[in-house]
């Protein structure tokens, strides 16, 4: 029954696997448009983040940033099977140019480590792949509760020898020996975390709980951190693999100073190409104590 079940999972990302770069992302546009147009509960979400976070634009920039928005996150539906599917050589041939990776060797040339902070952007399994192809790497996830898609998961994501850790004990504490040996640690900064390594800090203005486990590395470690993600490039012709500094204070000691300095980090890149940031994510649904939950609907959350 194991068997089967893994099959039935990941019998749809083969089949979609199957794509070529430019009939995917265009399934996905559609799809992300359909989405939009039939105001599902994920438009009612991208357009309240977007309001609350983007207040200086107008109204009609911020329905225009929604749809575009859900198109590309429809995109990204569709892309990240082409990623887990396609041969190796074949994903990297996507990454058209490149921008700042003089930056990763700089920073590992210390010795030390380097965090690289890859929020929802662009297509981050690209650029995890990037990556895990040319250093020592692991990242951070969270089990999926299907014991057979984390499988297929874990597979197809350290094809090239990138570590999957999960976050707990055991996790981090291979993340932290990985750094001190000079590797590279990837880490998704922009989910509500759970646990008690978080801090209320500003995001887009907005105090939401933030992790504070990049913070903690860094103080450990003496690793470096950068900020990395893959945009999209128009009219599917692959993608950019920018890398930028992170801002200063990410591993200060004061887990609100460093929270703050991460929120900050991505803000810096998503203001570059909001479009394609994962607005439909319940971002700022923990804040703190007596402040109203944005999502909250007839008394639902």
């Amino acid at each position: 029954m194991s068997n089967l079940k893994y099959y039935l999972i990941t019998s749809p990302f083969r089949a979609v696997g199957a794509l070529s770069l430019s009939l995917a992302q265009r399934i996905g546009m559609w799809a992300g448009l359909l989405a939009w147009k039939l105001g599902t509960n994920s438009r009612s979400v991208t357009e309240t983040n977007i309001r609350l976070c983007l207040p200086e634009l107008s109204v009609q920039q911020q329905r225009e940033l929604s749809r575009k928005s859900m198109m590309h996150t429809g995109i990204t539906a569709l892309e990240i099977p082409l990623i887990w599917e396609w041969p190796v050589e074949k994903c990297l041939g996507l990454i058209r140019e490149t921008e700042g990776i003089e930056l990763v060797d700089a920073a590992l040339a210390s010795g030390k480590g380097l965090i690289l902070v890859a929020p929802h952007l662009g297509n981050w399994e690209l650029a995890g792949l990037y990556f895990s192809a040319r250093y020592k790497m692991a990242v951070l996830y969270s089990p999926p509760p299907v014991p057979e898609f984390e499988e297929y998961m874990i597979r197809v994501r350290s094809r090239l020898g990138c570590e999957l850790v999960r976050g707990d004990r055991k996790g981090l504490s291979r993340l932290m020996n990985l750094l001190k040996e000079g590797g590279i640690a990837g880490i998704l900064p922009d989910q509500s975390p759970r646990g008690k390594t978080n801090a209320y800090a500003p995001f887009f203005g907005i105090e939401v709980r933030t992790m504070t486990l990049a913070s903690k590395l860094l103080q450990k470690t003496g690793a470096k951190a950068l900020v990395s993600y893959a945009e999209r490039l128009p009219h599917h012709q692959g993608f950019r693999l920018v890398v930028t500094e992170a801002a200063p204070g990410l591993d200060d000691k004061d887990p609100t100073a460093a929270a703050t300095a991460l929120n900050q980090s991505i803000e810096k890149v998503v203001r570059r190409i909001p479009e394609q940031y994962q607005w439909e994510y319940k971002r700022l649904r923990h804040q703190p104590e007596g402040r109203p939950n944005p999502y909250k609907h007839n008394g639902k959350r």
